[in-house]
């Protein structure tokens, strides 16, 4: 599908993050979450997370970072619909990671 505008694509991650599971809403004051178009080592990456998740932090880290690819999502996806779906399982996913949770859980979660 086409590339769609940014602030449409930023008010699908929006949603995403409006949506998510009651669980993963604490995670998310201290998580940064980020529109990217591509990421540029690896230009078909959905989303990316990267900090130290919540089950391992000490007290003395920096905010985490996940980061949604706007291109790469919208190159996967057939439709609008399609899309918004998309970008709500990468959300999930990526703050399923700060929160701690790995691929395997996320798998038996349905977040995957």
């Amino acid at each position: 599908m086409d590339i769609v505008p940014r602030y449409q694509f930023e008010r699908m991650v929006a949603e995403a993050i409006d949506d998510l599971p009651a669980e993963l809403h604490p995670v998310l004051d201290n998580v940064v979450i980020q529109v990217h178009d591509r990421n540029l080592d690896e230009p078909d990456l959905l989303g990316l997370y990267e900090g130290t998740p919540h089950t391992e932090r000490i007290g003395d880290e920096l905010p985490d970072v996940v980061s949604i690819y706007r291109h790469a999502l919208c190159d996967a996806c057939d439709d609008i619909d399609h899309l918004a779906d998309e970008v709500y399982v990468t959300v999930i996913h990526e703050v399923a990671h700060a929160a701690g949770i790995d691929d395997d859980r996320l798998h038996e979660l349905g977040w995957a």
